[in-house]
């Protein structure tokens, strides 16, 4: 008698595992990338938004962006993964997606990109 187990011998048929958790969690990166970038963005260009955001005075604004960032972050990837925790989706539009967040974050850091935007 013999039995047969897919490879790795976990017994576990990995065509029917959904991928929305996969999904969820690349998407929330992305999320919370663009979720920097915006808040960096607002934080330089409006004053008051940058007194918000300024929880530690050593290191100005960036406390609060990233202390932001990461709770939407972490709301957005417990949402989804919450929401998509059973289905099979077609990970080709999140990855755009996901994508277009992560360079949205990255030029709304990156300084000259940021001077541009605000006239400067």
């Amino acid at each position: 008698m013999s039995t047969t187990q897919p490879r790795g011998g976990t017994g576990r048929d990995t065509d029917s595992l959904p991928n929305g958790p996969a999904a969820a969690a690349i998407l929330a990166a992305g999320i919370g990338c663009g979720a920097v970038g915006i808040l960096a963005f607002a934080g330089d260009a409006s004053d008051s938004v940058g007194r918000l955001l300024n929880i530690y005075n050593p290191t100005g604004t960036l406390s609060g962006v990233t202390t932001l960032a990461i709770i939407i972050w972490l709301v957005a990837w417990f949402a989804l993964n919450r929401l998509w925790r059973t289905r099979n989706l077609d990970t080709g539009g999140i990855y755009v997606a996901a994508f277009a967040l992560l360079a949205v974050g990255f030029l709304l850091t990156f300084p000259p990109f940021m001077d541009l935007l605000q006239g400067k």
